[in-house]
């Protein structure tokens, strides 16, 4: 896990908003015809809350400023990018500063 990065308390199933189909014992998915019912599996119901922050956060990622992201990988490529330790270390401070406060409330 990064640094600024939260763990993801939504499962991949609501991501995708699709429910897995179920595996059998042999790790393949029913044959066609077969019951599901007799599967291990577990059927999954996606809230419309993880809905609606997963639209959220799609819509989040839209704001990248990609002009940005290119500038950053041609100086990594040319081997031109300079790292400011100075500004890493401000925003572990914040990042650490946010996670007691949000432990604490």
């Amino acid at each position: 896990m990064k640094i600024g990065q939260s763990i993801d308390p939504i499962p991949a199933v609501a991501q995708t908003g699709q429910v897995a189909t179920p595996k059998t014992a042999q790790g393949n998915a029913p044959a066609a015809g077969k019951s599901e019912r007799n599967s291990p599996g577990v059927g999954v119901t996606v809230s419309e809350s993880a809905r609606t922050l997963e639209q959220t956060r799609a819509s989040d990622a839209s704001e990248v400023d990609l002009e940005k992201v290119k500038s950053v990988r041609a100086a990594i490529a040319q081997k031109t990018f300079q790292v400011n330790p100075e500004a890493i270390a401000d925003k572990l401070l914040a990042n650490a500063r946010e996670m007691l406060q949000r432990a604490e409330s």
